[in-house]
């Protein structure tokens, strides 16, 4: 898989952009603030509909616009296909295929898959449960697209749940709760045991790739591990109608606490992964470095799990958002050795130096808004 153009009008900083590409290795150059990270920004949201940026949409739209447009040509499995979507400030997104227009924006997902690594990955290392969470499911969905409802039914069903626990706790009124909490009870125990055992199965397929891949970059830094921490159950299986039984139980376990804080506490939402590094937390016991290897090693492993799905079409596109300017000379050639046989690879640099010479390819230079073909 492969993207073979780019346009975006009224995206952040373009008013027009057109950007014709290959398969191969593409390098855009341009000092900080010039938009390089623009044009990757926006593929990355075609194939996830999120920015690794920013949390909401309105900061995609270039100022005094109140929409923007970003299209590009998928080529893979022998056949392209042109994604369209408007983002608006106000309203719903919209999105066609083939000019086609779709029911909702998430069902062009699974069209584009992406793996973008940036240096806001840091905090999947250093950050909150919510960054590790958000990894998990993004990469989820871009294998298996139909995650997408189940994580957004999932949203809506605790929202509700949470306004019925806030309200039984400001009113101090639990008659007649326990009948209507049963009710979402069970939506929770669905989708959220489903969406569990989907990131069980995940990691179990990513942790023979990490350590394959912090290896390749760190081979002295020693061994890490994946273990997902369930406010479910310390002892989770791998049976779906298991996880079911456990996540009730633990519901019930919890109703006093729960009304007492008008929170959800028992969920997906609350779970997180937990990465290990030579037997320790990574967090925190981790260096600098150690850390950034750690983020690039679940990247690269991501990558090469989607690569190895014959669902998805081919390989998917490999971004490095200003990643070599970050690592020091011997890890810059260890992950450009990594990278070389990707079908496509889009890399963003602020000086050309930092991207090691062998990996070729085309370079266009990126100024105040506008790409060329580097001279």
């Amino acid at each position: 898989m492969y993207v073979q153009r780019l346009e975006l009008t009224n995206y952040r900083s373009y008013v027009e952009a057109f950007v014709e590409l290959a398969p191969g290795v593409t390098v855009f150059i341009g000092k900080n603030g010039q938009g390089k990270t623009n044009l990757v920004e926006a593929l990355r949201y075609l194939g996830t509909l999120s920015s690794h940026r920013v949390s909401t949409d309105a900061p995609l739209v270039n100022e005094g616009n109140d929409k923007a447009f970003v299209r590009c040509t998928v080529v893979g499995d022998g056949r392209s296909i042109d994604i369209d979507l408007e983002i608006s400030t106000s309203g719903s997104n919209r999105a066609r295929l083939n000019n086609n227009p779709v029911a909702k924006p998430r069902d062009i997902l699974g069209t584009l898959r992406t793996v973008l690594f940036a240096p806001e990955d840091l905090a999947l290392v250093k950050g909150d449960p919510n960054e590790r969470r958000r990894f998990l499911d993004e990469l989820l969905t871009l294998q298996l697209p139909r995650f997408a409802a189940v994580r957004s039914d999932l949203d809506r069903v605790i929202k509700q749940r949470n306004s019925l626990l806030k309200s039984a706790r400001a009113n101090r009124q639990t008659e007649n709760l326990e009948s209507t909490l049963q009710v979402w009870d069970e939506q929770l125990v669905n989708l959220g045991s489903e969406l569990i055992l989907a990131r069980l199965n995940l990691i179990n397929q990513l942790q023979p790739l990490v350590t394959f891949a912090y290896s390749d970059l760190a081979p002295e830094s020693g061994d890490t591990f994946l273990e997902y921490r369930s406010s479910v159950s310390d002892d989770l299986t791998t049976d779906l109608e298991q996880v079911r039984s456990q996540f009730r139980v633990t519901l019930v376990e919890q109703r006093k606490n729960e009304l007492d804080r008008g929170l959800t506490l028992v969920g997906p939402q609350r779970d997180d992964l937990f990465l290990g590094l030579r037997g320790l937390p990574a967090k925190g016991y981790a260096s600098h470095g150690e850390s950034w290897s750690v983020a690039l090693a679940l990247r690269l492993a991501s990558y090469q799990m989607l690569r190895e799905d014959l669902r998805g079409g081919g390989d998917p596109v490999l971004i490095l958002d200003d990643v070599f300017a970050e690592l020091d000379v011997d890890r810059r050639q260890r992950l450009a050795n990594a990278i070389s046989t990707a079908e496509q690879v889009l890399i963003t640099a602020a000086v050309a130096n930092d991207v090691p010479d062998f990996l070729g390819g085309t370079r266009f230079e990126v100024v105040r808004g506008s790409v060329a073909p580097a001279l």
